[in-house]
């Protein structure tokens, strides 16, 4: 099963009460945040669920896997994410 941002919503208006506006627009919000904050190099942390964080990848040397060519891939940053210990023990039954 997929959440989709209209889940999230759902979710929120059922057991807040709000309407579908304005439970669509709390998870554009949130969404929007957390990606403004990525984006600024800034890592997020979600006490109890994990922490998003952006690392830098330095230039290294790549392969086209269908040519087999070599080239360069540029240094770039990516978003890893480290779920918290409750969020594991939860997942695998231990809480």
């Amino acid at each position: 099963m997929n959440l989709t941002q209209e889940d999230l919503a759902d979710a929120i208006r059922h057991h807040l009460g709000f309407n579908r506006m304005k439970s669509d627009h709390v998870v554009k919000s949130l969404l929007e945040t957390i990606k403004k904050t990525l984006e600024h190099g800034e890592d997020v942390l979600i006490t109890g669920f994990g922490k998003f964080c952006v690392k830098h990848k330095r230039q290294r040397r790549g392969r086209n896997p269908q040519t087999r060519e070599d080239l360069m891939l540029a240094a770039r940053r990516v978003v890893t994410f480290k779920w918290s210990e409750r969020l594991r023990d939860k997942i695998n039954g231990e809480i």
